[in-house]
């Protein structure tokens, strides 16, 4: 099974990115798409049976908002730095690696991180945030088939 999944909350401006992602993926592409908004350890039962997982998220690590990194997190542990802006006890490197440690990491995981300009409350993401989605959608649109 193939998932793509969007992380995020639609009312933190741009931290809507990976849900945004998800909503233009969905019915697009053969891989289920996902929408998650809850707690990142939740994620375990979430990507349970999956073999490969785009994993997309807005990140906050001082680069220009827009930028969209790209990461194999089934090899290496998502950098702590992308993560400043977390509002969860266990964010969503920790879960990762929490998944690796419990041998419930799929066996692919590439993670999308969005640079995000404002986490504040919100209802609408940045332009560069929105350009971002695009670029990422064609991403993984031309990975996932």
């Amino acid at each position: 099974m193939r998932q793509v999944i969007g992380v995020g909350n639609r009312w933190r401006s741009d931290d809507a990115a990976g849900l945004l992602v998800a909503q233009r993926l969905r019915g697009t592409t053969a891989a289920e798409v996902v929408e998650h908004e809850g707690e990142p350890t939740a994620l375990l039962d979430v990507w349970d049976g999956a073999d490969v997982v785009w994993l997309v998220d807005a990140v906050s690590s001082g680069s220009v908002p827009g930028t969209v990194h790209r990461l194999d997190a089934g090899t290496e542990p998502l950098p702590a730095a992308l993560f400043r802006a977390s509002s969860h006890l266990v964010g969503l490197g920790e879960t990762v690696e929490l998944a690796r440690t419990l041998d419930r990491l799929p066996a692919r995981v590439v993670f999308y991180g969005i640079e995000g300009a404002s986490f504040e409350a919100g209802d609408g993401v940045s332009p560069a945030v929105a350009a971002a989605v695009e670029r990422v959608v064609e991403a993984i649109r031309r990975e996932a088939g």
